[in-house]
């Protein structure tokens, strides 16, 4: 059985604890709710640009709702087992290409279109990795 096999039972319902945290036997991997703005070369170009350095937080919101521990996300499609949180990844790089695209044809714009489009691209490789369960 694959290891995503699971990932396509559509019955799949993350099970929550109070206060929307996730319940201690969650065994899913899922994505932060921002997956598109959270990644490692964003923190790496903020702390480039302003010499500063965040901690990592604790616990974060994620795609389908819940909150859970940092280590157990991941913005890589094939390490992501939560149905719900696959889905929300999928849908959020395919609207921010959209959003790239826009901007790379707007007059002043600092990229040119040609960036934006391969930018755009590389986020719908990234949906379309998303929206697969062969990973």
């Amino acid at each position: 059985m694959s290891r995503m096999a699971h990932v396509a039972d559509s019955s799949y319902a993350p099970r929550r604890g109070e206060g929307g945290q996730m319940a201690g036997d969650d065994p899913h991997i899922h994505v932060e709710s921002a997956v598109v703005r959270r990644s490692a070369a964003v923190r790496d170009l903020m702390a480039s640009a302003f010499g500063l350095a965040a901690d990592l937080p604790s616990l974060v919101r994620t795609g389908c709702g819940l909150r859970v521990p940092y280590a157990m996300t991941s913005p890589r499609p094939d390490s992501v087992t939560c149905l719900a949180c696959r889905e929300h990844a999928q849908a959020e790089h395919l609207r921010f290409a959209d959003e790239v695209e826009h901007l790379g044809r707007m007059p002043g714009s600092t990229i040119t279109s040609e960036q934006a489009k391969l930018a755009a691209d590389k986020h719908r490789e990234l949906a379309k990795r998303f929206s697969s369960a062969d990973d």
